[in-house]
């Protein structure tokens, strides 16, 4: 018999209402059998110390998660506060789990400027998705893990096939 792979997961993506506006999202998590996955959850901005609910935050307009990582750039909130320090706690955070518990993979939150593997919003709070990666997807890609979104499952399922 097979373990379970442990797999890093946004806490949101279980059902928790952890996100900014206090709310969650259907659990994805349920697609995959217990006996097949056992699901590490985070939420590197509620761990990093930021409220539930808390104002939404975007990296600053031009830059990217490694500037937010190498300390050239911020986090900030649509009123300029900012939020920078409990971002890259909750990205380190995220890794120190992923490391404790032996995940490779991690399935995030879309869109997220903490949790996306694949886009961000622009810093300008336009709505506008640009190319890159949330600060803890960031840091977990460097650690190597593999990342996968919810709107990824047919991937993340196929990533888990590939290690049996």
């Amino acid at each position: 018999m097979t373990r379970p792979v442990p797999v890093l997961v946004s806490r949101c993506l279980t059902g928790e209402p952890c996100r900014y506006d206090g709310r969650a999202k259907p659990a994805v998590t349920s697609r995959f059998p217990a006996d097949r996955v056992r699901w590490i959850t985070v939420c590197p901005e509620k761990d990093g110390g930021l409220p539930v609910p808390r104002p939404p935050c975007e990296i600053e307009a031009g830059a990217t998660a490694a500037d937010v990582l190498a300390g050239r750039a911020r986090v900030l909130t649509r009123e300029g506060r900012e939020a920078t320090r409990e971002y890259v706690r909750g990205a380190l955070l995220a890794c120190e789990a992923a490391q404790r518990e032996g995940a490779k993979l991690a399935l995030l939150k879309a869109r997220s400027p903490s949790c996306s593997p694949c886009g961000v919003y622009d810093g300008g709070f336009s709505g506008t998705l640009t190319p890159g990666r949330g600060i803890a997807a960031e840091a977990l890609h460097r650690a190597g893990l593999g990342l996968f979104s919810e709107e990824e499952l047919g991937a993340l399922e196929d990533a888990l096939n590939h290690l049996k």
